[in-house]
């Protein structure tokens, strides 16, 4: 049971692209489900039904990958999704589009520089780290001031699960990506009224066959 006046958030990442699939990074990028991506957002949906989950609203990214997924959640929910263009993925300026092997090559001094995770850099016209984890703070804050008290889905992006991740847990922004956020794992916070902590982070429990997890993209 919800304690009292506790706030729950689930973040949902988007189910599976075939960007996904090639390791090709996103970003911006607004890509499809694939069928199997289609078929983890169809599990999730029943999960959630199965293990008595309800939500007081449900949110989503306005990018397609998340928007489908978020859909593919509410309509069993009997839920509209509402629209946050917070929760969109990092812009990743000029590696948008690009395989994460082939960066290396085509991009070689920008891939360095994203790498060492330099913090006011904006990958070539994307949006720097400190630019991203800013717009995730006030994500998490609206949620907060609106729907305190209240428990909530957003469906958003590896990326920005992980800026979630290392601000609930006060990760350093430069520090290497700890947090696995695999395609529509479940990944729970709270708030009880002074501090956010996780609850519960990438579960894939409603999934029989493996999810993949892609570093920002």
């Amino acid at each position: 049971m919800q304690a009292q006046h506790q706030t729950r958030i689930c973040f949902v990442r988007h189910g599976e692209t075939d960007w996904n699939v090639e390791k090709r990074m996103q970003g911006h990028t607004d890509i499809p489900l694939n069928a199997h991506g289609v078929m983890q957002a169809d599990r999730l949906a029943k999960a959630l039904l199965k293990t008595g989950q309800h939500f007081d609203c449900i949110y989503s990214s306005d990018l397609e990958r998340a928007f489908h997924t978020a859909k593919t959640i509410a309509i069993p929910q009997s839920l509209d999704v509402l629209i946050h263009p917070d929760l969109r993925e990092r812009h990743v300026g000029k590696l948008q589009g690009l395989l994460l092997a082939d960066a290396p090559r085509v991009e070689p001094e920008l891939w360095q520089r994203h790498l060492a995770r330099e913090l006011d850099f904006d990958l070539g016209g994307g949006e720097s780290i400190v630019q991203f984890h800013a717009r995730m703070q006030r994500m998490l804050n609206h949620f907060l001031v609106k729907h305190a008290g209240k428990q909530i889905l957003a469906v958003s992006h590896g990326g920005a699960l992980d800026m979630i991740y290392r601000i609930v847990t006060q990760q350093a922004l430069n520090a290497e990506r700890v947090a696995v956020v695999p395609n529509t794992s479940l990944n729970w916070i709270t708030h009880d009224g002074n501090t956010w902590a996780i609850e519960r982070w990438g579960d894939t429990s409603h999934l029989t066959d493996s999810v993949l997890d892609n570093i920002e993209i």
